[in-house]
This record gives C-alpha cells, sequence and structure tokens, in this order.
C-alpha cells in the first residue's frame, strides 16, 4: 500500500470520527442544558443557573400530582415489560420456526405498530377506548403500551433465533427432553441476552411513550410523560426539568446495567475457555 493512499484512508477515518463526534454532541447537546437547569433556584427555567438548588427536586417528591403520575408509569411499564417478553418472544417463534399461510402478511402486522405514526395509532385507540371505557384505566394503557413495545422484542429475539444452532434443540429431544422442556433449558437461556434487550427496549417505550398517553389520559390517571408535556405546554415549570433529569438517570442505570450484563457473560464465557484450554 502506497504511502499516499495510506494518507488518504486517515483523512477519510478522520472526517467520519469528526462527523460521528459531533452527531454525538449534537444529541447529547439538551442534556447539558436540562441537567443543570434542574438545579437552579429560579422559578423559571434557566440556563445556567444563577443560583443552585435541589428546589425542584423537592418540589417533584413532595406534589402528589408528579409522584402519582412516576408510580403509574412505573407500574405500566413494568407490566408491559412482562407482557411484551412473553408475546414477542412466542411472537418471534412464530415468525422464525413457524410454517402457515399468511406468514408474511402476519409477521407484517407484528411490526405495524413501529410504522404506523404514533398519533394515527393514538386516534384509534382513543375511539376504541371510549367505546370500552379503558381511558384513564391502567388496563388501557398497560394495553396500549404492549402493542407498541412487542415488534421491539419481537425483532430482538428473532435475531437471536435466526443464528441459533437448532441442532442444540434436537439433541435434547433425542435425549428425551419435551418441546417446553427444551425450551426453557436449551434455547431460553442461549437466547436471554436478547430477550432482556427486548424486555429493556419495552420498557423504555412504555415508560417514555407520551402521543398514545395523551389521548388516553384524564383527571383520574395521567402518567409522568404526559404530566411533563402538560407542564411544558400550560407554563415552562423547573419541575419538568427535574423530572427529565431523573427520568435520564434511569434510562442511563437501565442501559449501564445491560452493558454490565454483556460484560460480565462476556468475562465467564472467556474463563471457561481459558479453563478448558
Amino acid at each position: 500500500m502506497s504511502a499516499k493512499h495510506l494518507r488518504s484512508r486517515r483523512a477519510v477515518r478522520g472526517a467520519l470520527g469528526a462527523l460521528v463526534t459531533l452527531t454525538a454532541v449534537y444529541l447529547v447537546l439538551p442534556v447539558f442544558v436540562v441537567v443543570p437547569a434542574s438545579f437552579s433556584d429560579s422559578s423559571f427555567l434557566e440556563f445556567p443557573p444563577e443560583h443552585w438548588s435541589m428546589r425542584w427536586y423537592e418540589e417533584f417528591f413532595s406534589d402528589e400530582t408528579w409522584t402519582s403520575s412516576a408510580v403509574a408509569s412505573l407500574r405500566i411499564g413494568v407490566v408491559v415489560t412482562l407482557l411484551s417478553v412473553v408475546l414477542g418472544t412466542a411472537g418471534a417463534l412464530a415468525m422464525i420456526r413457524g410454517r402457515y399461510p399468511l406468514r408474511n402478511a402476519i409477521t407484517g402486522l407484528l411490526l405495524a405498530p413501529i410504522l404506523v405514526p404514533y398519533v394515527i395509532t393514538g386516534l384509534g385507540v382513543y375511539a376504541l377506548a371510549l367505546d370500552l371505557g379503558l381511558t384513564q384505566t391502567t388496563t388501557g394503557f398497560v394495553l396500549v403500551h404492549t402493542s407498541l413495545a412487542v415488534p421491539y422484542v419481537v425483532i430482538t429475539v428473532s435475531s437471536a433465533l435466526s443464528s441459533f444452532d437448532r441442532q442444540l434443540e434436537l439433541a435434547a429431544m433425542n435425549l428425551g427432553a419435551g418441546p417446553v422442556s427444551t425450551f426453557a433449558r436449551i434455547t431460553l437461556p442461549l437466547i436471554l441476552p436478547s430477550v432482556l434487550s427486548g424486555a429493556l427496549f419495552s420498557f423504555a417505550t412504555s415508560f417514555d411513550e407520551v402521543v398514545t398517553s395523551v389521548f388516553l389520559s384524564g383527571p383520574d390517571m395521567t402518567t409522568l410523560p404526559v404530566q411533563m408535556w402538560s407542564g411544558v405546554r400550560v407554563r415552562l415549570d423547573p419541575t419538568v426539568a427535574a423530572a427529565s433529569s431523573m427520568l435520564l438517570l434511569i434510562t442511563l442505570s437501565l442501559f449501564a446495567a445491560a452493558g454490565l450484563g454483556r460484560l460480565t457473560r462476556r468475562l465467564r464465557r472467556a474463563q471457561r475457555g481459558g479453563s478448558d484450554g
């Protein structure tokens, strides 16, 4: 390779690295505004803060409107995560392993919720939920958020199943294991990282969802993102900055936990490989 060609490749890599860095800074720039603003002592959203204070975090935890909406979002997110993991894993198995009529059409229906604009989904959901009496109810939120979260589990689990060695399942069945036992003892442990990733996306989807939640919320029940939206729409309440900072902390903690889990599994596999050698 000539020196000129080598310099050209280095220049391209440097330009791409600079572009990626600028894009990352642009994406996280709001964080550098919201988090410091949440520690302001001013009654208005102020950046940079003149006086630092925990005032708005205290306001968040002392105001029942904020705490009740946060508890509702957490409760809904946990239930949605459990349902999405079960339904999404089953859907991924059917999509990858199944042989049935209209398979492609059914696969499209499984993934449709992330393709249809959420405003259209919200309008349809509102009309149906109103007739069924599901507005301002945990059941209504869970049903809608689950439909939005399931595709993420389907995608992550399908990716794992598409590269899964089925010879392991066949060997277990030849040794007398039934379908359920084979899935529980062989398939699930091997695709568990993808299942957990899907669960993480499901919880984040439910906990952060605001568009469809606006149509289901009301005085009797609302979620934290809708409460934050109301705080911005009516007046720029600095409590919104505190709530946003805590949401950011929760999201980063979840992804850090997922990354730590992957790193731990890699280290364990490397240790087993070293001991086998």
